[in-house]
């Protein structure tokens, strides 16, 4: 008895969605968005506060001149993410998110565990976003806000938490929170003209560097650090040298400021909850993803080659590294241009990232994995009231209580894992039996073929049934998905997730011994690896499923892989603080789910 409780609970975490249109008739005007109005959203989502705070913070203590390699990692493993998340955006046409397509694809308990986190990483974007709108307001007033509220309260404050409460943040959030509740529509004109200034800025400030910069700072040595320090008045400005160079805090400051600078690209998922929205969602949603992605590269990139040469790394300012800069190279009216630039930036950013964030909350209420009152609907207005309540009051407090830089780690682990599932998913699903059958179809079709089977097997076949599977492994009977090619890739993808985290384990830990040769961690790093070849050609051999696709992940199963390998490895880069913080949050997402979610979710019936 308790081995079917047991099974029937396990049956619980791994129900699964349909992947089936929606009922009803859609509107034709509901779509309006073309490929342009779906990449200026997904800019205006995602170019903001790194591209203006961020970078000075990665560049003075992180990375130095580096920081535009870490930008080519994070972006690259940006793009493989948004190469899976297209993937699903053409799978799927109408309104949706990660947490749906892990719904349709690996099950409930991890749809919960991608929908949980998607929430924390909206609510921590739009609060970070928030503190970095206070901070460059402030700037542009003389800093007397942010004096005045330090020297009030920081004596007060826990060391975890900010130096002072930002309550301009708090203000900010509360009232976009009462708009929305009030159903202000979100406008495309907007985010077209925020994000156009935000982009003439942003070149500006890159040709600006070009002309003003100085190749000498990306080779800078101790003579150079301390000719700086006697000139300066003091030594507390400074940041730390490092070894010098370009490259002062080495391959690993690389690594690290690749995890932060990872929340640059953060928000072209933005795009994916439009397919409702979409003109033609098959097309639009992946180029608008790719070239997303590419542009808010190509602009993080620039500015920080424009600032790490006009300022000397240690010099850069952490919390207003461009206004600075400018007044570094003598260019001090500049820098109200670039204050102007970046406010509209973290506007449109901070209404990019408030319109999709209550939306994640409402779905999964009202799947059921969440408390149902949270999918409640105004009646007058049509706008999910307790969700945007719920999530733009916890953004607050955040924004209220944290420093920007630990929001900044706290959202990139929730958001890596995220995109980590997403992969995961697009590994699963390709390999699955075709998903537009409806359950009823699918379950007269195993029992027309039961018969079939039990006539072509006596009773003592279980050696040869389990001769049969293991030669299943390399030598499908096959050419289109079955069911049990179908629970083999499952079992494989959950192995490789597992084998990968190890090996970033291994290798984020103690990455000079394994690379130097020693004996233990060595022989691990490559058992591990050839494990993970080993069941990655077990998945490649097993058969695709054929249906036509608008867009498809290319060399499948290896890129979702990387991905997943690179989203983990970023992830064990991040702060031990923030690793705390994210075990709270999911600890209270579990105990939300098995206390509520498992028993209440709509799969129950």
């Amino acid at each position: 008895m308790q081995c079917q409780d047991v099974h029937k609970f396990g049956q619980k975490l791994v129900r699964r969605r349909q992947l089936k249109p929606t009922e009803g008739v859609e509107s034709p005007e509901a779509r309006h968005l073309n490929t342009l109005d779906l990449v200026i959203l997904g800019v205006a989502s995602t170019l903001g506060a790194g591209v203006y705070i961020l970078v000075g913070e990665v560049a003075v203590f992180i990375a130095g001149p580096a920081i535009i390699i870490s930008f080519l990692v994070a972006a690259l493993s940006s793009l493989l993410s948004g190469l899976c998340y297209a993937e699903f955006g053409t799978r799927v046409s109408w309104t949706g998110s990660a947490h749906l397509y892990s719904y349709i694809s690996v099950g409930e308990l991890w749809a919960f565990v991608t929908g949980w986190n998607l929430i924390l990483t909206y609510v921590i974007a739009v609060a970070s976003v928030a503190r970095a709108w206070s901070h460059t307001f402030d700037s542009l007033i003389g800093n007397h806000i942010s004096q005045a509220l330090e020297g009030t309260f920081s004596p007060y404050m826990p060391y975890f938490l900010a130096k002072y409460p930002d309550f301009v943040a708090l203000a900010v959030l509360l009232l976009l929170t009462g708009l929305l509740v009030l159903g202000a529509p979100e406008s495309t004109l907007i985010y077209k003209v925020f994000t156009g200034i935000n982009v003439l800025v942003l070149s500006f400030i890159i040709i600006s560097g070009f002309i003003k910069g100085d190749l000498h700072n990306w080779k800078l040595t101790e003579q150079d650090y301390a000719l700086n320090t006697s000139e300066s008045s003091g030594t507390s400005r400074l940041g730390p040298l490092g070894s010098g160079g370009f490259a002062p805090f080495g391959f690993d400051g690389i690594l690290q400021g690749a995890a932060m600078c990872f929340y640059m690209f953060i928000g072209f998922d933005a795009i994916v909850t439009k397919g409702k929205e979409a003109l033609n969602p098959q097309w639009s949603i992946p180029m608008s993803t790719m070239i997303t992605i590419i542009i808010c590269f190509l602009a993080c990139f620039g500015v920080s080659v424009a600032l790490t040469l006009m300022v000397p790394y240690y010099q850069i300012h952490p919390d207003s590294p461009l206004p600075q800069a400018f007044l570094h190279v003598g260019w001090g009216p500049a820098r109200y241009v670039v204050a102007v630039g970046a406010l509209c930036a973290l506007t449109s950013s901070l209404l990019g990232d408030m319109f999709p964030m209550p939306r994640v909350m409402y779905v999964m209420a009202e799947d059921g994995l969440l408390f149902r009152g949270l999918a409640q609907i105004h009646a007058h207005t049509g706008t999910p009231v307790m969700a945007i309540i719920s999530s733009g009051t916890l953004a607050a407090v955040m924004a209220l209580l944290f420093e920007f830089s630990n929001l900044v780690d706290f959202l990139s682990i929730g958001t890596l894992l995220a995109y980590s599932l997403v992969a995961l998913s697009v590994l699963a699903l390709r390999y699955q039996a075709d998903q537009n059958f409806s359950k009823k179809e699918k379950t007269e079709e195993e029992i027309e073929m039961e018969p079939k089977v039990e006539e072509n097997h006596s009773e003592p076949v279980s050696e040869a049934g389990n001769s049969n599977i293991l030669k299943s492994l390399w030598f499908p009977t096959s050419a289109i998905p079955t069911q049990k090619s179908g629970q083999i890739v499952y079992a494989c993808a959950f192995l490789l997730a597992l084998l990968l985290t190890i090996l970033n384990l291994i290798l984020a830990q103690w990455p000079s011994q394994v690379f130097s040769g020693d004996p233990m961690l060595t022989t691990v790093a490559v058992l591990l690896l050839l494990l993970i070849t080993g069941v990655t050609v077990i998945i490649w051999r097993q058969p695709q499923d054929p249906s036509p696709l608008p867009f498809r992940v290319p060399a499948l199963p290896v890129l979702p892989l990387v991905s997943i390998f690179m989203n983990i490895y970023l992830m064990m880069q991040l702060t031990s603080g923030a690793w705390i913080q994210f075990g709270v949050w999911n600890a209270i997402g579990f105990a939300i789910y098995f206390g509520y979610g498992i028993r209440h979710s709509l799969e129950q019936n």
